[in-house]
């Protein structure tokens, strides 16, 4: 069974090696995540009769509150996690309606 090696558990890492192993591994985790959320986006874009209703406020806020809340269980930075947020509610809010202009284009 040739294959990629699992990365070391952060807690028994031992060489920077394993380190970067692991945090490579995570980047590719989570680039498969933001493809789904932004699959969410083109869904979003196709739901919504109008381009206008794209930006919500209270919900922007929202979502960014829902990501800092466990993120403080986890004793992960709040201020760099509600950065984190800001940028990527910001980018799908920015992505959505490039979207809903190429789905909506004339043909």
């Amino acid at each position: 069974m040739g294959g990629m090696v699992p990365p070391v558990p952060p807690e028994q890492c031992t060489t920077m090696i394993d380190v970067r192993k692991g945090v490579d591994a995570v980047d590719t985790e989570l680039i498969a995540l933001l493809a789904t959320r932004f699959a969410s986006m083109r869904a979003a874009a196709r739901i919504k009769p109008e381009r206008a209703m794209v930006r919500d406020e209270a919900r922007k806020a929202a979502v960014i509150a829902a990501a800092c809340k466990p993120a403080r269980s986890h004793r992960l930075p709040g201020e760099a996690i509600a950065s984190l947020w800001e940028a990527l509610v910001e980018a799908s809010i920015s992505y959505e309606p490039e979207e809903w202009n190429r789905r909506h284009a004339p043909q």
